[in-house]
């Protein structure tokens, strides 16, 4: 049980995401990512609009489908069968930065002062999460994938199209952490 529930060094947990792309290219002869899957649930409420995007057969891609609700039931299981109570270890400049935003308790996995039940009680945390929430939505979509897809998946079928777009999601993840980040933490 221990080997499920601490993290796995880089040489094990590495090697089984790689090998992810020639089982999912084997098994489903396609590429694969949580984006194009999002789309299938959109469509399964939204078949009957006028909306061409979701105007097509979602049931005959049910291994998307199969792949989300597996995330769910594994998220659920870790959580509840293997709580981790390590202590993230992350550099001491990150921890002076985050300390200097208002950020105290890195005990856990997460800081509380982020991610809590809490922190959604204000309406600025609300407007920040439903329009980052928009715009992740439709930068994957505008992108052909999210971040996993494209980097996993993409950089490994030597995709242009994928590089460009991990390019620019690292080039967004910094402006995102040095500008915006500091300056949402002010506004809370």
């Amino acid at each position: 049980m221990e080997f499920f529930s601490t993290p796995w060094p880089w040489y094990i947990a590495g090697p089984l995401i790689g090998l992810t792309v020639p089982l999912t290219l084997l098994l489903i002869n396609k590429p694969f990512g949580i984006s194009g899957t999002l789309r299938d649930i959109c469509a399964m409420g939204f078949s009957k609009t006028n909306i061409k995007i979701f105007q097509y057969d979602w049931k005959k891609q049910p291994l998307n489908l199969l792949f989300v609700v597996g995330l769910v039931i594994g998220s659920f299981l870790v959580v509840n069968l293997f709580p981790n109570n390590e202590i993230v270890d992350i550099s001491e400049g990150t921890v002076l930065k985050l300390k200097s935003l208002g950020i105290e308790d890195f005990s856990g996995m997460i800081p509380i002062e982020i991610f809590s039940w809490k922190s959604l009680s204000s309406p600025i945390t609300l407007i920040l999460l439903c329009l980052g929430s928009f715009l992740v939505g439709f930068g994957a979509r505008y992108a052909g994938g999210c971040t996993s897809g494209h980097a996993i998946m993409g950089l490994s079928l030597f995709s242009l199209s994928s590089l460009i777009a991990v390019i620019g999601f690292f080039c967004g993840g910094l402006l995102m952490t040095w500008f915006v980040f500091p300056y949402i933490f002010k506004l809370l």
